[in-house]
Formats: C-alpha cells, sequence, structure tokens
C-alpha cells in the first residue's frame, strides 16, 4: 500500500511540476542577467532571507484579525439585565462589523503572501517599509472600534478606508524598490527579460482594494450604508474580477494573458498560496482566542480584598468557589477552541497545496473562531439573567461553532474537488483508507453544535452548564470517532458484502476498505 501511495505522490508531483512549468523557455540572454544579478547582490550585500520578516508579519496579522472581537466580546451587560432587543442589536452591528473587518485584514494579509512569493530576499529598507506597513494594520482595530460603535459617523469609515490605502501605498513602493534591485525576486521574474511586464501587472492587482477603499470612503459623505457595502465587496473582489472578465470575454472574445504573469501572481481561485503561511496565520488566530478566554478569568474572576473580607470572611476558597460557573465556561470553551484546533490540524496534515477558494474558506472558519470569546462572554454572565436568555447565548455559541466547523468541512470538499490529486495526500481522497475517517472528524463539531441549538429549542430547562459540560465531553468523542468509524465500516461491510473474504493471519484487508468508501459517500 506505501509503495502505491509514493507513486501517487510522484504522479501528482509530476502533474503538479507540469502545470507550474512556464509556458516559454527562458533564453541564454536570460541567463546572462541573472548571473549578473547575483553578481549584484553580492556587490549590494547586506540582504537575507525573508523567513524571518515572513514569521513576525504571520504573526503580527494574526493578532490584529483576532482582537477585533474585544469591543464586540466587552458589551457592557449589566448584571440583572436581560438580553433585550436594544443589546441584540448592538451585538448584531458589532459582529458584522467585526466579520466584515476580520475578512478584509485577512484580505491584506493574502496579498501580503502573494507580495512575498514574488519577493524572495530582504534587505534593510525593505524589512522598513514592512515595517511601516504592519504599524499601519495594528490601527486597524481602532478604527474598527470606532465603526463598530458609531456606525453612521463617517470618521470612523474614513479613518479605516485612510490606512487601508496608505497601506497599499507602501506596498507598492516594496514592489517599485524589489523591480529596481532584481536580486530580490523570485528566480523566474529574475530571468525574465521584460521585467516591467511583471511590475505593472502586480501593481495593478495590488491597488485594487485601495482604490475600492478610496470609493468607500467617498461615498461616505453621501450614503454610509454604500460605503460599508463597497467595503464588504472588497472581500469579494478576486471572484468579482473573474467573473467581470468572463462577461467580457463572453461579450468581445477572449483576450490572451501571459501565462507565466497570471501563474505568479493572479486572482485564479486555483492559484496556490504558502501552505506554510496558512497553517502559521491559523495557528495564531486559535492560540490568541485561547489566550483571550483566560486573560478574561484573569480581569473579571479575581475578588477585592474589601469584599473577600466583607462577603467570604476572608476565605480565599469560598470566593474562588463562587465563580464556579465561569470557570465551567472557561473549560469548555477552552476545549471547543483546542479541538477546533485539533480538527484543522488533521485536515492541513493532509493538505498538499493550498488554493485560494481553501483559503476563503479557512478564513471564514477562523472569523467564527474568532467570535469565541464573545460566546465565552455571554455564556458566563447572563445566567444570572433569565433563563431565557441562557438559551438565546447558548444558540449564539452554536452559531459560532457550527460556523467555524462547517467551514473546516467545506475546505476540505474545496480540496476534493478533481479528486484532490492537486491537493490532497492519497489517503483521504475519494476511497483512501483515511477518507471516511476525516469526514467524521471534520463533521462531528458541526453535528455537535446543531444538536446542542436544536435542544435549546425543545427543552425548556437547558442551561449553559449543560451546553459547557457538551463541550467538555466533547474530546471524548475525538477520542471514540476512529473506534466509532470501523465499528460502522465493518457492519456496513458485513450487510453489503456478506461474501467478502475476511483477511486471514492479521492480514490487513487493504483493498476491500479503499473499494469500499465510495460505496458510503
Amino acid at each position: 500500500m506505501g509503495r502505491h501511495e509514493d507513486e501517487d505522490d510522484d504522479h501528482a508531483a509530476e502533474e503538479e511540476q507540469g502545470e507550474e512549468r512556464p509556458a516559454s523557455t527562458v533564453s541564454t540572454e536570460s541567463l546572462l542577467a541573472a548571473s549578473v544579478d547575483v553578481e549584484e547582490e553580492g556587490a549590494h550585500g547586506g540582504t537575507q532571507s525573508s523567513h524571518r520578516l515572513l514569521a513576525y508579519s504571520d504573526a503580527l496579522l494574526s493578532i490584529i484579525a483576532t482582537v477585533m472581537i474585544l469591543p464586540v466580546a466587552h458589551t457592557k451587560m449589566e448584571d440583572e439585565k436581560e438580553l433585550d432587543e436594544n443589546l441584540q442589536l448592538l451585538l448584531g452591528t458589532k459582529m458584522a462589523v467585526y466579520l466584515m473587518t476580520f475578512l478584509i485584514v485577512t484580505v491584506a494579509w493574502a496579498a501580503h503572501i502573494r507580495l512575498f512569493q514574488v519577493i524572495v530576499r530582504i534587505d534593510d529598507t525593505l524589512a522598513l517599509l514592512n515595517l511601516a506597513c504592519m504599524m499601519l494594520i495594528t490601527l486597524l482595530p481602532y478604527t474598527f472600534s470606532l465603526m463598530a460603535t458609531f456606525p453612521s459617523h463617517i470618521l470612523g469609515i474614513l479613518l479605516f478606508c485612510g490606512c487601508v490605502m496608505v497601506i497599499g501605498v507602501i506596498q507598492s513602493v516594496i514592489v517599485l524598490y524589489a523591480f529596481g534591485r532584481p536580486f530580490l525576486l523570485q528566480d523566474q521574474i529574475r530571468a525574465s527579460e521584460d521585467h516591467s511586464v511583471y511590475k505593472r501587472h502586480i501593481l495593478k492587482v495590488l491597488l485594487r482594494v485601495p482604490l475600492m477603499c478610496l470609493l468607500a470612503g467617498l461615498c461616505s459623505f453621501f450614503c454610509y450604508q454604500l460605503s460599508y457595502v463597497l467595503l464588504a465587496l472588497v472581500i469579494f473582489l478576486p471572484y468579482i474580477s473573474r467573473g467581470v472578465l468572463w462577461c467580457r470575454d463572453k461579450l468581445l472574445g477572449p483576450v490572451e494573458e501571459d501565462p507565466e504573469q497570471v501563474m505568479l501572481y493572479s486572482f485564479l481561485p486555483s492559484e496556490p498560496l504558502s501552505k506554510e503561511r496558512v497553517e502559521a496565520f491559523s495557528d495564531g488566530v486559535y492560540a490568541i482566542v485561547a489566550t483571550l478566554l483566560i486573560l478574561d478569568i484573569c480581569e473579571d474572576n479575581v475578588p477585592e480584598p474589601a469584599s473577600l473580607q466583607q462577603r467570604f470572611n476572608n476565605s480565599l476558597v469560598a470566593a474562588l468557589g463562587s465563580y464556579g460557573p465561569e470557570y465551567l465556561a472557561y473549560l469548555g470553551s477552552f476545549a471547543t477552541v483546542g479541538l477546533l484546533w485539533f480538527a484543522h490540524h488533521s485536515l492541513f496534515l493532509q493538505v498538499s497545496r493550498a488554493t485560494r477558494v481553501m483559503g476563503l474558506l479557512n478564513t471564514l472558519s477562523l472569523a467564527f473562531v474568532g467570535g469565541l470569546p464573545l460566546a465565552f462572554r455571554l455564556t458566563h454572565e447572563l445566567p444570572r439573567a433569565a433563563l431565557r436568555d441562557e438559551r438565546r447565548a447558548v444558540q449564539a455559541s452554536c452559531v459560532l461553532v457550527f460556523g467555524a466547523g462547517v467551514f473546516q468541512l467545506a475546505t476540505w470538499v474545496a480540496a476534493l474537488q478533481g479528486g484532490g490529486r492537486q491537493t490532497l495526500r492519497p489517503a483521504v481522497r475519494y476511497g483512501g483508507p483515511e477518507h471516511i475517517f476525516m469526514l467524521a472528524k471534520l463533521a462531528l463539531y458541526p453535528a455537535v453544535a446543531l444538536a446542542a441549538f436544536l435542544l435549546t429549542c425543545v427543552l425548556s430547562r437547558f442551561s449553559v452548564t449543560i451546553f459547557h459540560l457538551m463541550e467538555i465531553a466533547t474530546p471524548l468523542a475525538f477520542l471514540l470517532l476512529r473506534l466509532m468509524v470501523r465499528v460502522a465500516l465493518a457492519l456496513l461491510r458485513r450487510l453489503f458484502c456478506p461474501q467478502r473474504r475476511q483477511p486471514e493471519n492479521g492480514e490487513e484487508n487493504i483493498t476491500s476498505r479503499v473499494q469500499f468508501n465510495p460505496l458510503i459517500i
């Protein structure tokens, strides 16, 4: 079986290399120019690999994207206040703005990925320009707070759009600087005869988002609602632009595009992204969300010395015991975040190449994960209010967990397109020995969240305590999942294939398992 998987991997690698091979050959003059660039690089000195800069940028971007939930999670809720319509509207508005800005930050992160797939080495000037870009990105949570608190005031919109436009200008300066020093560029562009073609194409793609934000800023003076619509369109701008090009080709006829240019810097849904950077950004979001949970405990669940003396007769054990529901909420929320990361890790362990569509679906999953601190705050503050509000808090939590889980599942489904030969390892493709198990693992959390949501509608006494106990018990389901899947497959084989020969002398009947999986799906 291992030999067949190796052959599949080799075959997939050959296909991948065939697709990525440049359409035109590199001339002798281009190679000579590349060697001159290498000599120029040695003459200048001071260049280094971009790996550490990219790791720093990914960490910072994941933090900025995630902390945008704090203005939502820290919406003031009085102890005895019900989740009335005004509070629901406020939370709904803030969550909508949070999701939009989270996705816009990830658009900037995706642009950063593509930019540094073109620029593979940096010098001090490039590092400082990137640092200036990161400084402006750190201002985005403040502009978001203004937009979320005062959605009808244009100042927050103008500040947000202004930051994005300046970020676009700095990234354009990075492109111009790098093309002025070709030894910083990746080999294929460096060996090209005409760098200006690549430079114009990259700048044209890079400046689309700043121009859209400029239009949104201008529209805010007349209709702020239209500004929010335009900012939301930024998220789907690559797919809109591809749709416009498709309509143009249908009406006016196809226009030839340079295959090398499209391969290097495009908005194609199948465009490859750096799998390592997708994993690093995702790990950052999960780690920060888990950290935000304990920060709330440290802030809200440490008794005041005066209160300890007056209410608990100076007994710290009794005082901490009063925070039991909060500790239970923390354990349940952390278990949910940790296991969602575990499912994400298991998925990308089997991904051989990430595409733009997979990146978008993964980003949507991370956006819901980023909202889990709000779910934690709702479920440990609202139990002091009415039981009806407990159920509403649980329902909001279920929606967030369901969204995080279902978009993970959708990422895997997108990877399976075309049989998954270019994106997945053989074990989890259709017919692979781990295909069913991966499906069950990724479908577990959406199923649990949906079941909990339905229980809140049926059981009038369903409380947050029951919900958190379900969260804490879910890891046991992950531990038993492989056993349950194997038992279910064995029962189905016995029902549908009763005459199949059983393996002898400990021999593993891999062939039957591989052939049987498509029947189940």
